[in-house]
């Protein structure tokens, strides 16, 4: 177990460097698109409206882009968003800034919060950047900061899933990098 945490934490010192998720991604706005949604604007509940996309959801901002089969928007009084996204497949996608690299992410859900942009990667999930990759159950990932933390469906005690353990590939680098 000690190992493992050991490898992890390596890996997050590995994928830390001064490059961060686009910074201008937040000032953008957010675009929504699917085949059919339900806006509950009437009636909002403790200040949050609730949007919910059904089909082919496509969230952007910027150059992130979620996709999935259905996605569920939730907005408070401040105007922070925090969307559920539901799938065969979900899967994200933000450059870096400054570079021109990408991270990408997949899962079959995900939570995404504007507020503290941060992303979380459910079930079966996969993150990389560049060549370097990270598999398990759940992975978090802070997406100013490029911190993430991944566990197994074990930790975690979900006893069904095939991601009973953490999977790591660290590509080698060029010298010159």
């Amino acid at each position: 177990m000690m190992k493992i945490i050991l490898a992890i934490s390596l890996l997050g010192l590995l994928f830390t460097n001064t490059a961060h998720a686009e910074r201008a991604d937040r000032k953008k706005p957010i675009y929504l698109e699917a085949d059919r949604a339900t806006v509950e604007d009437v009636n909002r509940k403790e200040g949050s409206r609730i949007s919910t996309f059904i089909g082919n959801a496509i969230l952007t901002q910027g150059t992130l882009r979620i996709t999935a089969d259905k996605m569920i928007m939730k907005e408070d009084v401040q105007g922070f968003r925090h969307a559920t996204a539901i799938g065969d497949l979900v899967t994200f996608r933000q450059k870096r800034d400054g570079l021109d690299e990408y991270v990408e992410g997949w899962s079959e859900r995900a939570e995404y919060d504007s507020k503290t942009d941060k992303i979380e990667l459910f079930r079966q999930a996969r993150l990389k950047r560049g060549t370097d990759e990270v598999q398990g159950d759940y992975i978090s990932y802070d997406m100013n900061s490029e911190f993430f933390q991944v566990k197994s469906s074990k930790e975690r005690g979900v006893d069904s899933g095939p991601d009973k353990r953490v999977r790591i590939t660290i590509q080698p680098k060029n010298k010159s990098e």
